[in-house]
């Protein structure tokens, strides 16, 4: 199996700060 760039707990994050209102492209820049 292919190994993941990120961890279920750091997409998580992204998404719950996706759906608080931060835009998207905030949320990449974060992400690395």
């Amino acid at each position: 199996m292919k190994k993941t760039r990120y961890t279920e707990e750091q997409i998580a994050f992204a998404l719950k700060q996706a759906e608080t209102g931060t835009r998207v492209g905030e949320v990449c820049r974060k992400m690395g």
